[in-house]
């Protein structure tokens, strides 16, 4: 009995999420849309892993929207039955496609989290005001025991300099800062600040390092109140999400651990003390966060750390450079006060994600991270590479095409490169979002590289050269016609 219960329960909590979220097809979409303020619409196809991936975070999304205020709807199009047409009328060309709808109209694309409690911060963010209007004290006090940084406005008139920047800088930070303002002299007194703008700490994250408010002291203008806010706004340590890891700048230190302000906050907590306590006399020279390593266990793969399977915070470093060290002993404050100093004293040799230097006797030239400098950096050649994956099909539909243009051009002054991206470091210049993707370097100039955006067949790649090359090929000309056919 007691087990067919909670099967009953189980289903009845997917039953309840899954009516949090609307389906709409083509017949009914314009119309039930008009009778929606804000909408956030996921255009989707049932095979798309990303959709069934995303589809639950939707969801859960819903049912914490479902009482806003004002209120939010979330809202699904299936287009591969009912709402084929919908889907073309807004040029969905990808699964899923998220777009923002205000009073049926199409208002702007969602570029958002994807996570559930991101989207209803996001799209909290969408509705209303900028800076919430906190009217009396119960408002003021609920909206402060919210589990995120809130910015507060308390003002004793109507206008001044202050509250016009602060008012600004809330327009333009509302879909990542929750801001509160009040004018009412209760609120002013049971807070004890008048004209003054200030930054509260959630209390999850309070701790004895570090305040757990900070009180505005600047200049009156919307850009010194965007560097308070952007200096204070995740503290000493911050909590680093996958949905705000953008927002931490290098020289950055994190502790990857089981960070999980949901279940286990008292556990969090102990060891993120510890990370603050270190933190306190390196301020200067670096940021803090911790991150739970479930979340990034590719970052962590970035600096040689596999699966970690005790509770041991593995800590990082990220120079101003981009240059990686790993603390190798195992975490104590002890350990990490003397890891930093060596870091920052330019004691330790930066981790490097490498394959073994390998032979390279072929044509096609093989980087690996240990030997790109005297691969593609100082060889001395116009240069074509390719950053490529093991797994990619494309990758490996182009491996016997580079090798066959490697070695028709094995005897000009240009060299063809290819490298694993996943199992080496590449450099920071080069920008690798997808496999394969292919640069050109000019001998003379190897800091200038050009993506290429070519054809990808043998003579693709030889016409290319030929144009680009610092110096004119031997065997063709500028047009990528062989020499030896011209003179016959």
């Amino acid at each position: 009995m007691r087990f067919g219960l909670i099967i009953f329960s189980c289903l009845l909590a997917s039953f309840v999420n899954a009516e949090s979220v609307v389906d709409l097809v083509d017949d009914d979409f314009d119309s039930k849309l008009n009778s929606y303020d804000t909408a956030l619409v996921m255009f989707y196809a049932p095979w798309c892993g990303h959709c069934k991936r995303l589809k639950p975070e939707f969801e859960k999304a819903a049912q914490l929207l479902k009482s806003n205020d004002p209120p939010v709807t979330l809202v699904k199009v299936d287009c591969t039955e009912g709402g084929k047409s919908t889907c073309n009328k807004f040029s969905v060309q990808g699964y899923p496609t998220l777009k923002i709808f205000k009073a049926g109209e199409m208002s702007s694309e969602y570029n958002g989290p994807r996570e559930a409690a991101g989207i209803a911060k996001y799209m909290r963010a969408q509705v209303g005001p900028s800076a919430k209007d906190l009217l009396n004290v119960k408002s003021t006090e609920e909206f402060l025991a919210k589990e995120d940084v809130s910015v507060v406005g308390f003002f004793s008139g109507e206008s001044s300099e202050l509250k016009s920047a602060f008012e600004k800088l809330a327009d333009k930070l509302r879909e990542t800062v929750r801001f509160g303002i009040s004018t009412n002299q209760d609120v002013l007194a049971k807070f004890g600040h008048s004209d003054k703008v200030v930054l509260y700490r959630p209390k999850h994250l309070n701790n004895k390092f570090e305040p757990d408010t900070v009180v505005f002291s600047g200049a009156s203008t919307r850009e010194a109140l965007n560097t308070w806010v952007e200096k204070n706004y995740h503290g000493l340590v911050g909590h680093r999400s996958v949905d705000n890891a953008a927002q931490f700048k290098q020289p950055i230190v994190i502790a990857y651990f089981k960070v999980d302000y949901v279940k286990n906050a008292k556990g969090t907590n102990y060891w993120r003390n510890r990370i603050l306590k270190v933190a306190q006399s390196f301020r200067d020279d670096f940021n803090f966060a911790v991150s739970n390593k479930d979340d990034f266990q590719q970052e962590l793969n970035e600096f040689g750390l596999e699966y970690i399977g005790d509770d041991k915070p593995r800590v990082t470093v990220r120079d101003a450079s981009g240059s990686k060290f790993v603390l190798k002993e195992e975490f104590s404050i002890e350990n990490l006060e003397k890891f930093l100093n060596d870091v920052k004293g330019g004691k330790l040799e930066a981790y490097m994600k490498s394959e073994p230097i390998p032979d390279n006797s072929a044509p096609l030239k093989t980087a690996v991270a240990k030997n790109f400098d005297e691969v593609v950096t100082n060889n001395g050649k116009d240069t074509l590479i390719e950053f490529y994956a093991p797994w990619c099909g494309h990758c490996k539909k182009l491996t016997p095409i580079f090798e066959e243009v490697a070695s028709t051009l094995k005897d000009e002054d240009v060299a063809i490169v290819k490298m694993d991206a996943t199992a080496n470091d590449v450099p920071s210049k080069f920008e690798v979002r997808g496999f394969p993707t292919l640069y050109w370097l000019s001998k003379d100039n190897k800091d200038k590289m050009v993506r290429y955006e070519g054809g990808r067949e043998k003579d693709d790649f030889i016409k290319y050269i030929a144009k680009h090359a610092t110096k004119e090929l031997k065997g063709w000309d500028r047009s990528g016609e062989p020499k030896d056919l011209k003179e016959l």
